[in-house]
């Protein structure tokens, strides 16, 4: 008998369509910033139901440290963040200077508590980044009550929260000063490496296009399209290399045009997981209030006090069922440059640390069959039923 095959954790759902877009867009002899990029910043915007500049980046680290740097974050100022998050959420932080402060998560959706972030405001605060932890939006009232009441800046890591929306508003249409998406490999859509910051702002905007390629005034796709001589430009700032090329964008329009497909898929796939789930030893993740969406980029589970498994015994297991699993994530107070810099320690931060010690994600992704969750949901029943 054969060994079944293995079920990665996740993997980019990517088809025919995706590939003559990109040979075409390779053929154009655009492979770099050019229209296909600026037709998918459009498209993304139009998704989003329009009125929002939309900057397209390489990655989202890179549309945060745009963002930051456009609101005027600078040395010695303070940014808000969540433990509970990769690490992009608090270098771009120290990209600039500034000291990340970091917030403990709510013990229920796992977002920022947005009860203990007035707590860490000081004088020193200059902005809020929360995260839309695994595709649940925070509570942006709250978050943005907060930030009016000590007149802070917000920018939404929204890596995770494509198309999440927050009382029937989309994330990127929030009013925050920026949002910035991520269509890295695993997330609800790739463009392979690549991000997009959203902003209302059209000043904010105009920084961040500077800034993503080298402080240029202006873009090297209208110097290069030009019909007359235009090779004349002004460095205004010492900016980055951060803009997404065309193969990228190429790429990203046709997954656009997919998501709702994406969207759906996910929801099925989740709902498959709640039902089977909910009478093992779980505690599983919370669902968006009724009528807002929930992207479902991660599925994250907690074994409760009940298993008689530990979070790394499980894992283990499901690995030898050929079954890949992560975990989301190890929080920023443990890992060592973040701990020892600011002297955190778990005590500080219960909640999160008590998630991390029992959480681990099982694979949800869009290419993913049904045979394979089923697989997926039988080996966590023999593991833990």
């Amino acid at each position: 008998m054969s060994t079944p095959a293995f079920i990665p954790f996740a993997r980019p759902d990517i088809g025919e369509e995706e590939i003559a877009a990109v040979t075409q867009a390779m053929r154009s002899g655009w492979v770099t910033t050019g229209p296909e990029t600026r037709a998918f910043e459009q498209e993304f915007a139009d998704s989003l139901g329009g009125g929002v500049d939309t900057v397209a980046v390489n990655s989202a680290t890179a549309g945060l440290h745009l963002a930051l740097e456009a609101i005027g974050v600078q040395a010695g100022d303070e940014v808000i963040v969540p433990t509970l998050t990769f690490t992009t959420t608090a270098e771009v932080v120290r990209y600039l200077g500034a000291d990340p402060v970091f917030v403990d998560c709510d013990p229920i959706t796992l977002n920022i508590d947005v009860r203990k972030i007035e707590a860490a405001i000081t004088s020193r605060t200059k902005a809020i980044l929360p995260v839309h932890y695994g595709g649940l939006s925070c509570d942006m009232d709250a978050i943005m009550a907060l930030a009016r009441q000590h007149h802070l800046r917000v920018v939404e890591d929204a890596a995770h929260a494509l198309p999440s929306t927050w009382k029937g508003v989309k994330i990127g249409q929030l009013p925050s000063d920026a949002a910035v998406f991520s269509f890295y490999a695993n997330k609800t859509m790739t463009t392979g490496e690549g991000g997009m910051a959203v902003t209302h702002d059209p000043a904010l905007a105009a920084r961040m296009r500077i800034m993503r390629l080298h402080g240029i005034s202006r873009d090297a796709f209208d110097r290069f399209t030009s019909k007359t001589p235009a090779w004349y430009y002004e460095i205004v700032a010492p900016g980055f290399k951060y803009n997404m090329g065309d193969m990228a964008g190429a790429l990203g329009r046709v997954q656009l045009r997919r998501l709702p497909a994406f969207l759906a898929r996910r929801q099925q796939l989740a709902a498959r997981y709640f039902e089977a789930l909910r009478d093992l030893p779980l505690i599983l993740p919370a669902d968006a209030p009724a009528g807002d969406v929930h992207s479902w980029h991660l599925f994250v589970l907690r074994l409760t006090e009940a298993a008689r498994v530990t979070r790394d015994d499980v894992i283990q297991r499901l690995s030898d069922a050929g079954i890949g699993t992560s975990v989301h994530y190890v929080p920023l107070h443990r890992q060592p440059y973040w701990r020892d810099r600011y002297h955190l320690t778990p005590e500080q931060f219960p909640e999160a640390d008590k998630a991390y010690q029992h959480m681990f994600s099982i694979p949800l992704f869009t290419a993913m069959s049904d045979d394979d969750q089923e697989r997926i949901i039988a080996a966590l029943h023999d593991i833990l039923g």
